[in-house]
This record gives structure tokens, C-alpha cells and sequence, in this order.
């Protein structure tokens, strides 16, 4: 798995690419590692005042710490919920199915960010433990551990470029 150093959100995290050739493992963990630590490049440097910033008017929940802490319960629910059956704590509900979204775009991006990261080291800390066939405790029709690392680079890799334009709109700044 690849050494992603975890610097505050004011500064440009480094992002270890991923390898040209390797095992399956490693390609899937490495690739999504490197979307992680993309989300954290996407919000280096936001001023505070644009965290909860909504910049599209159809999009009101897309706001950058809305994005990031929707990422943090996605990992969760996966990882934790889906894979080994444990409690869902996320701040959604039925009756309010996008609260992580509005929640986050309440909070400091600096505790959102290291809330993210520590879910990250725990999803991997799963990741590691468990094969990559192992299916779901929970859902059915039951995923393998495979499909929801697939999944998880997909729909980290689909927020990043939310947080593209959601960033670019805010304050300007592109690429990352």
C-alpha cells in the first residue's frame, strides 16, 4: 500500500502514484490511496468561508465540506457497515437521506479532513485483513471485497471531480 503523508488542509498533501505493474491488491489499494489523497490536495489551502460554500444553485448540497464528509460515511458504510456488519452511525437517515452533506457543510474542513483520513486508515486496516473474495456480511445480493474497493475508487474518483468545480466556482483555484 502506498505512504501518503497526511499534512494539515492548509498545505498540499504528497500523493504516492500508483504502480505501473503489481498485484491486484496492490493496484486496487494503491489507486484508491491515490484518490484519497486527492481529496485532501482538492481542499488545501480553502479559505474557511468556502467550505460551506454552494456554488451551484441545483446542486445546494455540493459544497466541499459537504463532499468530503459525504466521503467519510461512504467509507464508513462500506468498509465497516457492509463488510463486517457493524452498526451504521452515519448522520443520514430515511427521512433525511443527505444529512452528511448538510452536517459537513457546518463543520471546519480541518475536522472533516482528519475525520476522512481516519476512516481511510481504518478501511485499510479492513482492507488488509480480509481477502480479496471475501464477501459482505451484510448486503445482499453480497459484494466481494473487491467490488467495493472498485467501488470505493469510483466514487471517490467521481467526488473529486465535484470538488473540481466546486472549488473552481468558490474560489478559483483549479487542478490539484
Amino acid at each position: 500500500m502506498s505512504d501518503i503523508t497526511v499534512p494539515s488542509p492548509l498545505t498540499e498533501p504528497a500523493r504516492v502514484d500508483p504502480p505501473m505493474a503489481a498485484d491486484e491488491r496492490t493496484m486496487l489499494s494503491s489507486w484508491l490511496d491515490w484518490h484519497r489523497a486527492t481529496v485532501r490536495r482538492k481542499c488545501a489551502g480553502l479559505a474557511p468561508e468556502h467550505v460551506g460554500a454552494s456554488p451551484l444553485p441545483a446542486s445546494p448540497l455540493m459544497t466541499v465540506g459537504g463532499i468530503v464528509s459525504h466521503l467519510r460515511w461512504v467509507e464508513a458504510y462500506w468498509f465497516d457497515t457492509v463488510m463486517l456488519n457493524q452498526p451504521d452511525r452515519a448522520p443520514y437517515s430515511p427521512e433525511d437521506p443527505d444529512a452528511e452533506f448538510r452536517v459537513g457543510a457546518q463543520r471546519p474542513l480541518a475536522e472533516l479532513l482528519d475525520e476522512y483520513d481516519a476512516q481511510c486508515a481504518r478501511s485499510r486496516e479492513i482492507t488488509a485483513r480480509l481477502e480479496l473474495g471475501t464477501t459482505a456480511r451484510k448486503a445482499r445480493p453480497n459484494p466481494t471485497l473487491r467490488w467495493v474497493l472498485l467501488h470505493m475508487i469510483e466514487e471517490t474518483a467521481r467526488h473529486n471531480g465535484h470538488l473540481d468545480v466546486v472549488r473552481e466556482l468558490a474560489d478559483g483555484v483549479t487542478g490539484k
